[in-house]
């Protein structure tokens, strides 16, 4: 007779299984409430070999700097936290320079400080937290430029006044896409006065265009198409970089990163000079191609192939859902996430009757397993009980947890 016991039972286990956590596919892309990314191989060997090691931090910065710089064409950088604390410590630095003092006066006391910090009114976004937020967290002012449908120069040169301490300048699918200045409308009023740009180009692929088209200093994330460990990548101008840096001596001493993050991103940087880009979009593009031929023909659903609104080199597949198909673009997307396996849609728009599936986070087989339930569902003579139900914003769950 063969015994088993609970420890060795676990040892079969998978980390999911350990902990209880469901197995989902993730078609909604480079999303933090999801996990990010995928972490690449050669990131996870550099984290795995310096977690045991004792290392000089300011020296792993420095190798840090290097990296960075090659990739964006920034004179110095460095990796934080995340893209909100890298938006924090950059606008402290250019409130503070290098004055330690006032470093450690901050958030609170800002006197003798410039303190303001412009920002297009339809750039000021919510990313899971609101950015106008990671301003305040350095003690700064939001001052807003525009209404939310239109930026005008004026709107933008008239903010510009003594206290002015930066300009922040979003690059995301969350800002408003039209009448907004372009990035080189917006650095070329800012430097006329002196102010320094700062971009949030937290979920963008290219590494260099940002800085080349007059930032100052460019936001990345280490999490997202680098896919690295959760990290933000500062990269720009060196005495705004090395202000930021100096932050970690106050406001940023709560969004330190850890070795194991530092050499995983700095991994994950060299590994995107080696990557196949090409062969990924062709992997992308034929598992677009595959879930619209699943869609063919169903009664109420229409799918087509648009570009990143922020021109990301990566298309995705927009799902229409009409009331002939029996679901609401809500409740399909439900269906979706309460099968087995779950699978998590691009469902930040379905208030609009439509959703989008993301491909650039797949693991093999996935894209067929999606297809198929994308079908199963639709073809199903019967519908969940919510398969109409509307799209309502609903905080309670947030509010149970951790139950």
């Amino acid at each position: 007779m063969t015994i088993y016991s609970a420890s060795a039972d676990r040892c079969n286990m998978t980390i999911r299984e350990r902990l209880g956590l469901r197995p989902i596919i993730n078609v909604s892309g480079t999303m933090t409430a999801l996990g990010a990314s995928i972490i690449v191989p050669e990131a996870i060997a550099a984290m795995s070999e310096i977690a045991s090691q004792w290392v000089e931090m300011d020296d792993l910065q420095r190798a840090a700097s290097t990296a960075i710089a090659r990739l964006t064409g920034g004179e110095a950088g460095f990796i934080t936290a995340c893209c909100a604390s890298g938006i924090t410590m950059a606008i402290a630095g250019a409130m503070t320079g290098t004055n330690l003092l006032a470093i450690e006066r901050l958030p609170d006391d800002t006197e003798g400080l410039k303190s303001e910090v412009i920002v297009q009114l339809g750039h000021i976004v919510n990313y899971g937290a609101p950015i106008d937020q990671s301003i305040r967290l350095a003690g700064a002012r939001t001052i807003s430029a525009g209404t939310v449908s239109v930026t005008q120069d004026y709107h933008v040169r008239e903010a510009i006044r003594e206290r002015t301490a930066a300009g922040l300048y979003v690059v995301a699918h969350h800002t408003v896409q039209y009448g907004m200045l372009s990035l080189e409308e917006f650095c070329e009023i800012c430097h006329a006065k002196c102010v320094p740009v700062i971009v949030d180009a937290a979920s963008e692929y290219d590494l260099r265009g940002f800085l080349a088209r007059g930032a100052d200093i460019v936001i990345y994330s280490g999490h997202k198409f680098l896919s690295g460990p959760t990290s933000g990548i500062v990269t720009g101008r060196k005495d705004l970089v090395r202000a930021a840096y100096l932050q970690n001596r106050g406001v940023a001493r709560a969004m330190k990163v850890g070795k194991e993050s530092i050499a995983g991103t700095i991994a994950a940087l060299e590994a995107w000079e080696r990557r196949d880009h090409a062969g990924i979009r062709k992997r992308e593009e034929a598992a677009l191609h595959l879930w619209k031929d699943a869609l063919q023909d169903l009664p109420g659903i229409a799918a087509r192939i648009i570009p990143d609104p922020t021109a990301n080199p990566l298309d995705r597949l927009q799902v229409f859902v009409a009331p002939e198909s029996r679901f609401t673009a809500a409740g399909l997307a439900s269906a979706l996430a309460a099968g087995s396996p779950p699978i998590i849609v691009r469902n930040h728009e379905v208030e609009r009757g439509h959703f989008f599936l993301d491909p650039c986070n797949l693991h093999p087989g996935e894209a067929e397993v999606v297809a198929e339930r994308l079908r199963a569902v639709l073809s199903a003579a019967d519908r969940p009980a919510d398969a109409m139900k509307p799209a309502r914003k609903n905080s309670a769950g947030a509010l149970r947890w951790p139950d």
